[in-house]
């Protein structure tokens, strides 16, 4: 690794398994805004093993320079630079056919949830697809004890955090316009949740 570039571990346990579902559901996909690009690792490994794919990382303008680190080490021809970027600001003015994001839910207020999927369609026209990867609640319970230590430490850390219920967020999608594809288990207890949006 290099100096100036950060790392996040759980990236290289759960790339591959991620990958495996980006490369069925973004097959016709030509840009995709990955929402909450952290470290910046997730966007280069599925760039790198999806050319097909213009990958718009953003994040908050503090995450920007670590981002930047590694699209910059890695060099690929799909990763345009990063954008800053806040669910409760601005929106970008670019349309994308997809959307993905990773463990940015359970870090969100519920409300910034809401403002998530309720801002959905302003990047996206029907067709496109959305895929959201981490931990969620069914039928109001904890799908594992890891996961229910899990939500303690993030209750810890700020009182907005929380593993959300999957029924509460695919009624958002489904608000939004957003249809559910498919729900697939993932290793340590987490999901890959595909969406794809029909008409308004």
């Amino acid at each position: 690794m290099s100096t100036g570039k950060p790392d996040a571990p759980s990236v290289e346990r759960n790339r591959d398994a991620i990958l495996d579902v980006l490369g069925e559901a973004f097959t016709h996909t030509k840009s995709v805004l990955e929402v909450g690009s952290g470290t910046g690792q997730h966007a280069v490994f599925f760039a790198r093993a999806l050319p097909h794919l213009s990958w718009q990382t953003s994040d908050r303008e503090e995450n920007l320079d670590g981002i930047s680190a590694w699209l910059d080490d890695t060099g690929l021809p799909n990763t345009p630079p990063a954008l800053a970027f806040d669910v409760n600001g601005a929106w970008p003015t670019t349309a994308y056919d997809g959307v993905f994001t990773a463990n940015t839910l359970h870090i969100m207020s519920f409300e910034e949830v809401r403002a998530f999927f309720t801002s959905l369609p302003s990047i996206t026209a029907p067709g496109a697809t959305l895929v959201v990867y981490g931990p969620f609640n069914y039928d109001g319970q904890f799908t594992s004890p890891s996961n229910a230590t899990f939500n303690d430490w993030l209750q810890a850390r700020g009182a907005h955090m929380a593993i959300r219920d999957f029924e509460a967020v695919d009624a958002l999608a489904a608000e939004a316009g957003f249809h559910l594809v498919d729900d697939r288990a993932m290793p340590a207890n987490n999901r890959c949740i595909i969406w794809r949006r029909t008409a308004p």
